[in-house]
């Protein structure tokens, strides 16, 4: 299914504390390289990102300008987002991705502490907001995690009730676990987003379907907010 969607600014927050139990499950061997021997599941080819995909779950390919763009899974209340970028040969870019983190959130009023989980050491806390007039004075939990592979780092933000409950972060540390990173031979900076793009099929049907409007948004810029895609499975 193809749909354009406004950039939500409205984000639920949730009076639940974090869990206690332990995080079920171990990170079975991922996230994975293209060059590794990665275990073969179905995945959605989106450029840099190959997203293992199931049930119940819908992969949205997301646009802005301050982000740049993003690749985000949900499962009704909970959502993950997910972006690689190019990383030095030596590695180590999620220690200095995960302090840089926790520094914008004590800005802009939020709390985070660090905390052992199957993808490794993340960051869970909580933010202001987003609300139609800016920010507003609620905190809602996201979980931040990090993986460092060959020349990529691999960003994953959790929100909704998986942010906070380890049953309900178990099905998308999997997620996690299973992506595929496609780095490229090309040279590029340190933390520079990797291509984030539709599939081939997926972007067939969006330019005839553009195509057949009066007005519609251009493909060529990539830092225009414009076209999503959902696919439900």
């Amino acid at each position: 299914m193809l749909r354009r969607r406004r950039r939500d600014t409205e984000d639920q927050s949730t009076s639940a504390e974090y869990s206690s139990e332990a995080e079920p499950g171990q990170q079975p061997g991922g996230p994975w390289d293209i060059a590794d021997d990665y275990p073969e599941a179905e995945r959605i080819d989106c450029g840099s990102l190959l997203v293992p995909v199931s049930e119940g779950f819908e992969i949205q390919i997301n646009v802005a300008e301050e982000q740049g763009a993003w690749v985000a899974v949900v499962q009704g209340e909970n959502g993950m987002q997910l972006q690689a970028f190019a990383a030095p040969r030596s590695g180590g870019l999620w220690d200095d991705v995960r302090q840089e983190i926790a520094a914008n959130i004590a800005e802009s009023g939020g709390i985070c502490q660090e905390s052992d989980g199957p993808a490794g050491v993340e960051l869970r806390g909580r933010v202001p907001a987003g609300d139609e007039n800016g920010t507003s004075a609620l905190l809602q939990p996201v979980r931040f995690v990090g993986f460092d592979g060959p020349r990529w780092f691999l960003r994953g933000v959790m929100s909704g009730p998986a942010a906070i409950d380890a049953a309900a972060a178990a099905t998308f540390y999997d997620l996690f676990a299973g992506v595929v990173v496609v780095r490229g031979d090309y040279p590029a900076p340190p933390r520079e987003l990797l291509e984030i793009r539709l599939p081939d099929e997926a972007r067939q049907a969006l330019e005839a379907q553009l195509a057949e409007e009066d007005q519609g948004w251009g493909l060529a810029d990539p830092f225009t907010r414009g076209p999503e895609i959902t696919e439900t499975r």
